[in-house]
């Protein structure tokens, strides 16, 4: 159950993120896969889970954002 609520919480996330960049699903599904907010959210060690979808979003886009 928790992986199945885990998967709906990054879907959400990701149509979050699409939304907001104004950019395809599936653009923003590659994007949230190459984050280290990604491999965070899937380890509970990072508490990520516990928190709202806003604010993993906010996080994420700051990330995008910094340069590689």
């Amino acid at each position: 159950m928790r992986d199945t609520v885990l998967w709906r919480k990054q879907s959400r996330i990701i149509m979050k993120l699409a939304d907001a960049l104004q950019i395809d699903a599936e653009r923003a599904l590659d994007l949230f896969y190459s984050t280290k907010i990604y491999q965070q959210l899937a380890d509970p060690k990072y508490g990520l889970q516990l928190m709202s979808d806003d604010y993993i979003l906010e996080e994420l886009i700051e990330e995008l954002r910094e340069p590689h």
